[in-house]
């Protein structure tokens, strides 16, 4: 059994792994390692790809950014989560406000050393984005649509910056980013209907505050009508092996997901439809692996 000062050592833990969204980094760090392996660097061998020092302190400081960026934007909302939710801004509080500023500061100086490990060009890409996160959080949420957008490009930047380090302008790896974007965008407008309670009693501006919940779902429509666009190029002109499975798969979940939006009016029913698109987005990364399976055996040697 823990005694008295173990258990409160053990909620503080599981109340930073809260804040900083653990779960996330874990998924966002799969997928980059992921994506160099089977998208941007498809003809490197695979143990070149696994072993590369740049790509891992790549994806450490794009880890260490994000986990900053979750303790920023925790340290802003923090009287809209007590509204919106009551257990997890609970579970937060056990961290200090002190405590994850300092950690913030922490994790964002190690990820521009991180980054300058790999160059200067990308101490700079993480110093703005890092920047850009800041300024969402502080201010930019705040405003309608673009404060999604905004939100929705920083979630694919990481990704970005394994792109820009394997140099890779294949058109296949931009259709595929369109369809991310679209549905982090999507998840970003269902957020705004989940946190509706707390955006109004904060005044903050977003869409559904504004125009009421019917035209946020008529422009979270329009968003999965736009991912049938790049769903048809990456099945009929694009080689992705077994991945047109999850791309049909993906629409029929995008399809049920419609019918349950034009039928949901509460927090519960608009948590559900954040999780589906997480659903989507989490089989998204796992099946990077269906591109092309006999990648992992035939490239393990240099």
């Amino acid at each position: 059994m823990l005694n008295r000062r173990q258990k409160i050592v053990f909620l503080k833990l599981l109340s930073l792994f809260s804040v900083v969204r653990g779960y996330n980094i874990l998924i966002i760090t799969l997928a980059q390692y992921l994506a160099a392996i089977f998208i941007l660097a498809h003809d490197w061998p695979l143990s070149k790809v696994v072993l590369d020092s740049n790509l891992f302190m790549i994806v450490t400081a794009s880890s260490l950014a994000i986990a900053g960026g979750y303790i920023i934007n925790n340290f802003y909302d923090a009287e809209k989560d007590t509204i919106n939710r009551p257990i997890k801004s609970m579970i937060d509080r056990l961290v200090s406000q002190n405590t994850k500023l300092t950690g913030y500061f922490i994790l964002n100086f190690l990820s521009v050393i991180a980054a300058s490990y790999v160059s200067f060009r990308a101490v700079v890409f993480f110093s703005l984005y890092i920047f850009g996160i800041w300024l969402y959080s502080h201010k930019l949420k705040k405003w309608p649509l673009i404060g999604n957008m905004v939100s929705a490009i920083l979630s694919i930047t990481p990704f970005f910056a394994v792109f820009i380090y394997y140099k890779n302008f294949e058109t296949v790896i931009f259709v595929h980013a369109i369809f991310l974007f679209l549905l982090i965008l999507m998840r970003e407008f269902v957020k705004d209907l989940e946190g509706l309670k707390g955006d109004l009693a904060l005044n903050y501006k977003t869409i559904p505050v504004l125009y009421g919940e019917r035209v946020s779902k008529w422009i979270i429509t329009l968003c999965v009508l736009l991912t049938a666009v790049p769903v048809y190029f990456l099945i009929f002109n694009f080689q992705i092996g077994l991945m047109d499975y999850y791309f049909y798969g993906a629409m029929g979940l995008l399809s049920l997901f419609i019918l349950l939006l034009w039928q949901s009016n509460s927090q519960a029913r608009y948590l559900l439809l954040h999780n589906i698109l997480k659903l989507i987005l989490v089989m998204g990364v796992f099946s990077i692996l269906l591109l092309d399976l006999s990648l992992v055996k035939g490239r393990w040697f240099w």
